[in-house]
């Protein structure tokens, strides 16, 4: 390995003899095989989306396409991509010139980023690293083929040294030393060469928060509370509302949030599903709030504050003329709920504010 191969111009001229290394032409038909075992034991078994990121004259792509993977590869040398192509004419690869610390392709679309001998040039690896890890989908892998090449003067990256790296960055890895397979390089070698294996943590299932919420109408009126000292949304209007516990049903949370917040006894029967709200607040996870209706009918039960520690007062609002101090979601679903919808997201960005703001994106989507 030379040090000085920090230029287009180098792999440019380097091109017209790359192949002629056993390991980079793989034209003696044993370390071809080599490769291909080994790079098929490091790949997915079902086929995928492979980025090759300095790909060369795209030997190993090659592989990966043979074994029905969709591959992609980006090298930096124009006349790397030319030879590429070439080998790889006919197997549907797609093969770009570009760096490959930033590749010109889009993130979250690979299964694979695979990079042979390259990271150990490149400055700021942590850096690369993770912006070759954003590249992945969830639960993709990477496959980094290193080395330390030479003994009195060696350069390179110690299985060591890359392990520390990609440790925090990835959900498992693997070392794979590559050094005592001879059949690899077409000859016996003595430094350290290897391949890094690692795995990104998989999709995660969404374990999302599940909120009920109360539209108690009193004809054309809506109870709203204020809410206080609960550290969010304080002093901002929010229906009677809170969360599903563990073995509830949604109708039976909200029959009980209700009786504890405004001192209401309903019956199942009392009360009617009206709307699901999949909602976001700027900061946090998702939530799912299921909103449902209640008439209170006159001369009747009165609702009351049984939570003054939480709600510093009740009161009645026009349900087409509604408060501009309230929490945006909340607000949301009353207005979906008046346009007939059943359905609708309210998805805050990072910016947005919690409380409702009249000249501000509109986030609710009816669905």
């Amino acid at each position: 390995m030379c040090a000085d191969t920090s230029t287009t111009a180098y792999w440019d001229a380097a091109a017209a003899d790359f192949d002629n290394e056993p390991d980079h032409g793989l034209r003696d038909p044993a370390v071809r095989e080599a490769w291909a075992a080994r790079l098929w034991g490091w790949l997915p078994g079902r086929a995928g989306d492979v980025l090759d990121l300095g790909c060369g004259t795209g030997s190993l792509a090659l592989l990966a396409a043979e074994r029905g993977h969709r591959v992609t590869g980006v090298d930096r040398s124009p006349r790397m991509v030319e030879l590429a192509r070439a080998k790889l004419a006919g197997t549907g690869a797609t093969v770009l010139v570009g760096d490959a610390a930033e590749p010109p392709v889009g993130e979250g679309s690979f299964d694979v980023v695979l990079v042979r001998h390259l990271l150990w040039m490149l400055p700021d690896r942590q850096a690369v690293l993770r912006r070759w890890c954003r590249l992945l989908r969830p639960g993709g892998r990477l496959v980094l083929i290193e080395g330390r090449w030479g003994e009195s003067d060696p350069v390179g990256l110690p299985a060591a040294e890359l392990s520390a790296l990609v440790g925090p960055l990835t959900e498992r890895l693997s070392v794979e030393q590559l050094g005592p397979d001879a059949a690899l390089w077409g000859r016996a070698v003595r430094d350290e060469r290897y391949a890094l294996v690692a795995d990104l943590a998989p999709a995660r299932r969404h374990a999302e928060i599940v909120d009920v919420h109360l539209i108690l109408r009193r004809g054309d009126e809506v109870l709203l509370a204020r809410r206080a000292n609960t550290g969010y949304a304080d002093g901002l209007l929010h229906a009677p509302s809170g969360h599903v516990e563990d073995g509830e049903d949604v109708r039976t949370a909200m029959l009980r949030e209700t009786a504890e917040e405004i001192g209401l006894t309903l019956g199942p029967d009392e009360v009617r599903a009206v709307l699901v709200l999949q909602h976001k607040a700027p900061t946090g996870a998702a939530r799912t709030g299921w909103f449902f209706e209640a008439e209170l009918g006159e001369g009747g039960r009165q609702p009351v504050n049984r939570e003054p520690e939480k709600c510093s007062e009740l009161g009645w609002f026009p349900l087409d003329a509604l408060p501009d101090d309230m929490v945006a979601y909340c607000r949301a679903g009353l207005e979906a709920y008046r346009a007939g919808h059943r359905f609708a997201l309210h998805w805050h960005e990072p910016d947005d504010p919690i409380a409702y703001a009249p000249e501000g994106p509109d986030r609710l989507t009816p669905l």
